[in-house]
C-alpha cells in the first residue's frame, strides 16, 4: 500500500421513485460527488439515468446494478449506449446476476453457470460495443450468447469518449474472480465486512486481475475499480440515529438469512447465526431477525453516528482499501443524510492530503 493512499472517489446510491431521481442526480453533483448510481428495484434504472443526463454534466451515471441476465446482451448494450450518448460519455455500466429464483420466474429468463454465463455476457457486450464504435463487423460466437448480425441502420453513432466501464457485482470467489478477470472494476456486497474484503476477496480478484493485464487484454488499459459499499446508519438526533440502527440490523439479518451469503458469515465464525435467521426470513419476520444482530455482528458490518463520527470511521476503514466508496443507509432514510456523510469523507480526505 503506498504511504499516502489516493483519495477516495465517491457514489451516492439511489433506490427513489423516477420523478424524483432527475433532481437526486443533481443534488449529487452540485455536493461535489464523482458518480451517481442507481439501483433496479421497481423501475428500470437506464431509462432513469437517461433522464438524469438532462439535469447534469458532469457526474458519472451508473447502474449499481443492473440485472444481466434479465437481459440480452444486446438488450443490455442497447440501453446502456442510450444513456452514454445522452451524457455525453459519462455511463458506467454496473452488472449483477441477481439470484436464479428471480432471473427464472420473475424474468422468466435461463439460469446456469453464472459465473461462466457472466464473463461471455461482459465479452459479448464489449464486442456489440466495438462493432458500433468502430464499423467492424459483429460476430461474437460463445457457449451462451451468439450475436452475428448488426446492418448500419441498427447500429447507433460512435460516442466520442469511448465505451462505458463495466463493472461486476459479485460476492462469491467465482464471481468476484471475474470480475478481476474480465470487468473494469469490483462492486463490493455491502454484507462485506472489511476483515473479509482484505483477507478473503480482494486478493483473489487482484490475482485475476494481474493475470489479465499479463495477458494484455485490451480492457486492462483502464485503472481497476473496487467500490466499497458501506452500510451506514446515522441520524441528525438520536431518535433518527436509533431508527437508523434498527433499519441496518434488520438489513443485516436479511442478507445473513440468505444462504447464498453464509460464506461471509463463516468467514468469522458465525455460520450458526445464519442457521436462526434463515427459518425466521421464510415466515417473514423481519423485526425479530433484526433483534438477533449483537453488536459485534453489526460492527463488523456497519457503522453507526451522526455523519461526522460515521464519515470518520468510514474512512479509516475503506482508506487503502478500495478506490470508490458508496454509503447504504437503511431503507426510507433521508438522502441528504447520505450525502452529508459524503461530504464529510470529502473533508477528511482534503485535510488529510
Amino acid at each position: 500500500m503506498p504511504e499516502t493512499p489516493a483519495p477516495l472517489r465517491l457514489e451516492a446510491t439511489s433506490v427513489g421513485r423516477p420523478a424524483g431521481i432527475p433532481a437526486a442526480a443533481a443534488e449529487a453533483e452540485r455536493r461535489g460527488i464523482d458518480r451517481f448510481t442507481l439501483s433496479e428495484t421497481s423501475y428500470d434504472p437506464f431509462l432513469q439515468l437517461a433522464r438524469a443526463a438532462d439535469r447534469t454534466e458532469e457526474i458519472e451515471l451508473a447502474t449499481g446494478v443492473a440485472i444481466a441476465f434479465a437481459r440480452t446482451p444486446m438488450t443490455l448494450a442497447y440501453e446502456a449506449w442510450g444513456v452514454h450518448e445522452a451524457s455525453g460519455g459519462r455511463a458506467v455500466v454496473g452488472l449483477g446476476s441477481q439470484v436464479k429464483p428471480h432471473v427464472v420466474r420473475r424474468f422468466g429468463m435461463p439460469w446456469d453457470s453464472p459465473a461462466a454465463r457472466m464473463t461471455e455476457y461482459v465479452a459479448a457486450v464489449r464486442a456489440i460495443w466495438h462493432s458500433w464504435q468502430t464499423g467492424e463487423r459483429l460476430a461474437f460466437r460463445g457457449d451462451f450468447y451468439s450475436h452475428t448480425l448488426m446492418t448500419p441502420v441498427f447500429a447507433p453513432e460512435p460516442v466520442a469518449a469511448g465505451t462505458p466501464p463495466i463493472l461486476l457485482a459479485g460476492v462469491g470467489p467465482l464471481m468476484t474472480r471475474a470480475a478481476g478477470a474480465v470487468a473494469d472494476g469490483l462492486i463490493c456486497h455491502p454484507f462485506s465486512s472489511v476483515q473479509h474484503l482484505a483477507g478473503t476477496v480482494l486478493p483473489a480478484v487482484r490475482a485475476a486481475r494481474a493475470a489479465a493485464e499479463a495477458a494484455a487484454e485490451p480492457w486492462t488499459s483502464r485503472p481497476f475499480e473496487v467500490v466499497g459499499s458501506a452500510l451506514t446508519a446515522t441520524g441528525r438526533t438520536e431518535e433518527e440515529l436509533a431508527a437508523s440502527v434498527r433499519g441496518v440490523r434488520e438489513r443485516i439479518a436479511f442478507y445473513a438469512s440468505t444462504p447464498a451469503y453464509r460464506p461471509v458469515l463463516e468467514a468469522h465464525g458465525w455460520g450458526g447465526l445464519h442457521d436462526e435467521l434463515h427459518p425466521l426470513s421464510v415466515r417473514g419476520r423481519w423485526k425479530e431477525m433484526g433483534e438477533l444482530i449483537d453488536d459485534e455482528v453489526f460492527d463488523a458490518f456497519a457503522v453507526a453516528g451522526e455523519p461526522a463520527e460515521a464519515a470518520r470511521e468510514i474512512h479509516r476503514r475503506y482508506t487503502g482499501l478500495v478506490t470508490r466508496l458508496s454509503v447504504h443507509a437503511p431503507d426510507g432514510a433521508d438522502p441528504e443524510l447520505v450525502l452529508d456523510v459524503l461530504g464529510a469523507v470529502r473533508r477528511i480526505d482534503t485535510a488529510s492530503g
